[in-house]
């Protein structure tokens, strides 16, 4: 896999074309975590914390409910961190409050909001980008 990772000033960019089954989720966790680590001033340790686990929600949901290729893009600043993947399906996610019942899984966008994530879905040629924007 290609990982390109810009060090040019803010904002600080990363993308990274994602295997399609459950590692792509971790494999993703990792390389978040790996540019927090090259760029620990931009990202305070909480909000850090969240973009793991918004960029694991974010995966997971791409690879359990869309068709490849995957995509993760995350382009970072102070005060600000974007969030995108993306997938080859032009299907748009469910909206989290269309679900009714109490259901195993479908909270993945839910979590992201409650994380205090502003969400955006951007169809593309080849599919959609589902992009999460943290702020603080």
């Amino acid at each position: 896999m290609n990982t390109a990772l810009a060090f040019c000033g803010p904002p600080v960019t990363l993308h990274v074309p994602l295997s399609p089954g459950a590692q792509a989720a971790g494999h993703a966790r990792r390389t978040a975590a790996r540019m927090l680590t090259l760029e620990p001033a931009l990202c305070p340790c909480p909000v850090a914390e969240d973009l793991v686990l918004i960029v694991s929600e974010l995966v997971t949901n791409a690879v359990t409910h869309a068709r490849g290729p995957y995509a993760l893009t995350v382009s970072m600043e102070e005060g600000r961190i974007g969030i995108a993947v993306s997938d080859g399906s032009a299907d748009l996610p469910a909206r989290p409050d269309a679900a009714e019942g109490i259901a195993e899984s479908g909270h993945g966008l839910k979590i992201v909001r409650a994380l205090g994530a502003d969400l955006f879905v951007s169809p593309s040629d080849s599919g959609k980008q589902v992009i999460a924007v943290l702020t603080w």
